[in-house]
């Protein structure tokens, strides 16, 4: 299994990101994926949760309304359209997977909001 995050950087308040994961090693059509971020001295929390379908579930509350995560099949890969960030969105974003009894994770991409 590999997960491939990309898109992040430097960008100021109130702008727009877009992440991409990119995913393989196993049938990624079928299962549900994740988005994951970690501030700067904070615990990794959960931002989103996309069913295999392309519903989003579980998103943060400090998140609702702003990211909208959403996923291509045909190209096993997993995006989080991030609008009107904010300096507390700065961190790494990671996208997750539980596959096989066993939690994967991509190296993260950097996301850092800052005038």
């Amino acid at each position: 299994v590999q997960l491939v995050e990309s898109g992040g950087g430097l960008v100021q308040p109130g702008e727009s990101l877009r992440l991409s994961c990119t995913a393989s090693g196993f049938p990624f059509s079928i299962y549900a994926v994740n988005w994951f971020r970690q501030g700067p001295g904070k615990e990794r929390e959960k931002v989103a949760r996309i069913t295999a379908e392309g519903a989003m579930r579980d998103v943060l509350n400090s998140v609702k309304g702003r990211f909208t995560a959403s996923r291509d099949n045909r190209k096993n890969m997993l995006f989080l359209q991030m609008n009107a960030l904010k300096p507390e969105d700065t961190g790494v974003y990671y996208c997750n997977v539980a596959y096989n009894l066993k939690t994967w994770w991509g190296q993260g991409t950097q996301v850092t909001v800052s005038s």
